[in-house]
């Protein structure tokens, strides 16, 4: 058996492991991706790309892509609450289209708006794409069709063992492995993590079907119809393709007709052209305890399983496999010192805690919904209690508005924290928050100057921060100076100094040069004690 060594392993190739491995590719970190399947997963699940998750893709190189593999911008989000298909609907949640959030995008330059607007794609579409994207990495080494069988740890490195779809097995031996292999992750169960659900099990069906009967659009696109009876339908491409998706029994050997019960729940004799998949899976509300012990990490649905509501999954992952990316990058490549893989699961698993609960929020419209119309609840106390609740489909705060300020890493700051809201991004350079996006006067966008690495935001007339930048590179930081003459963004970005991590969070700020630039690059880099 061939021991093969590498810097890293990533099992899983979905679309937060191929995340990771992209990011890595970045900082010029070689991998190891290993996927138990060969193909991209068929069906197109129930995913979409929120504006964060634009932009973090887009750095990568891959924003573009996705809008072309993408529902059409013009398309809108909203959610219809309806009683039977071909009847209107009890109400409508409205939320602008990919056109509309970018008009509304171009009116504000206050820091106040993403830097890209979310993006509708079918989940198979973006594993496909993302997974094509990594085959072509001179970075990675891709097997799929492989399984891991073992995984074993010591003070020096990950040992790995193999087995591909001929039987053949081999060993890996790697600096780190992150699991990124799903709800029952291998890699999570191999080091002992549990991962507790707040609440039971809920069996669900999932029906991925084709249908152009005219009542699916008789009153208007919608991204979400939610039917009382108990089904939600999801619009996947706005042409003919659906998911169906709906409680089932807990009876291992439930054979009722899937189409059946579709057709029962919409109140209709639905036609149905072709039905692509029935997949049975259990919703779960669950974080890991822990998203890591010693050289193996855990990221996406490996570390955190949320109901499909609100978005928070696969956008948490992803998340999740930036911020990890360029942390283990940094410590490969010799600049990044041990405290920054410590910073991981303080920076990130609070986030999904906070998206659980957020997650089961919304879920929870949902069941009281269903239960209040199978009630026999009027349509007007219906659209009145559902009216109350559609501040929940506006949640841009959710997805901006977390914070790394208790991280190991981040620079505290002496001034007062932001504020935080619902609805919107609070712009701020607060320290472990999102660096503001804000256009410059002559219209580059400030994100797309940001280096790779560190880059120290310089609004000084004097260039302060180059000296400052001399230092750390001449550490082996990778940091880039970055002098910007424009008073608006100044007024945005509060300080005349900001550094600014790979991730876009901002590490350090002042309006000044540092007494101890050292202790602060200490700090930021994870090499203090």
């Amino acid at each position: 058996m061939n021991e093969q060594t590498t810097s890293v392993v990533v099992v899983g190739a979905g679309p937060v492991g191929c995340t990771l491995a992209l990011e890595l590719a970045r900082h010029g970190v070689h991998c190891t991706v290993v996927e138990r399947t060969t193909e991209s997963t068929p069906h197109p699940k129930m995913d979409f790309l929120n504006a964060r998750s634009m932009e973090l893709l887009r750095r990568l190189g891959v924003s573009d892509a996705i809008r072309e593999e993408g529902v059409g911008a013009q398309h809108p989000f909203d959610f219809h609450w309806i009683d039977r298909l071909g009847t209107p609907p009890i109400t409508v949640w409205r939320y602008p289209s990919v056109s509309g959030m970018r008009e509304r995008y171009r009116e504000h330059n206050d820091g106040s708006a993403p830097w890209e607007p979310y993006q509708r794609l079918q989940g198979s579409l973006l594993e496909r794409l993302l997974r094509e994207r990594v085959r072509a990495l001179p970075e990675a080494e891709v097997h799929e069709g492989t399984r891991v069988t073992s995984l074993t740890q010591d003070a020096d490195g990950v040992e790995l063992r193999l087995v591909d779809e001929q039987g053949r097995s081999r060993s890996v031996r790697a600096s780190y492995v992150v699991g990124c292999d799903g709800a029952g992750s291998v890699v999570r169960r191999s080091i002992g993590i549990d991962s507790p659900s707040i609440a039971p099990p809920a069996p669900q069906r999932d029906v991925y079907f084709r249908s152009a009967d005219p009542r699916l659009r008789e009153h208007g696109r919608f991204f979400l119809g939610i039917a009382g009876r108990g089904l939600v339908l999801v619009s996947r491409d706005e042409r003919d393709t659906w998911t169906a998706s709906f409680p089932r029994t807990t009876d291992a050997h439930d054979d009722t007709d899937p189409v059946d019960d579709i057709r029962s729940r919409v109140g209709v004799d639905l036609r149905i052209d072709e039905v692509i998949n029935v997949v049975d899976w259990e919703g779960t509300l669950a974080v890991a305890e822990r998203y890591r012990s010693g050289r193996v990490f855990l990221a996406g649905d490996a570390a955190h399983q949320f109901f499909p509501t609100g978005g928070h999954g696969a956008n948490t992952g992803i998340a999740d496999a930036v911020d990890l990316g360029w942390k283990l990058a940094a410590v490969i490549r010799g600049w990044g010192g041990p405290r920054l893989l410590d910073s991981y699961e303080p920076e990130r698993r609070p986030v999904a805690v906070f998206n659980r609960e957020m997650s089961a929020n919304l879920l929870d419209v949902w069941r009281r919904y269903f239960t209040l119309f199978g009630s026999g609840v009027s349509s007007a106390h219906l659209a009145g209690y559902l009216e109350q609740q559609s501040f929940q489909i506006d949640n841009v705060g959710i997805h901006f508005g977390y914070r790394y300020a208790d991280s190991p890493v981040v620079h505290a700051d002496d001034g007062t924290p932001p504020r935080w809201t619902w609805r919107g991004i609070v712009p701020t350079t607060w320290p472990g928050c999102r660096a503001p996006s804000v256009r410059l006067a002559d219209g580059t966008e400030l994100f797309d100057l940001l280096s790779t690495g560190y880059t120290l935001v310089d609004f000084t007339e004097e260039g302060a921060g180059k000296p400052l930048v001399d230092d750390a590179t001449r550490a082996g930081i990778p940091m880039v100076h970055l002098p910007c003459a424009d008073d608006h963004a100044r007024t945005v970005w509060e300080r005349d100094l900001v550094l600014v991590r790979p991730d876009q969070h901002v590490a350090w700020r002042a309006s000044g040069a540092p007494y101890d630039w050292d202790a602060v690059l200490r700090r930021v880099t994870g090499r203090h004690r």
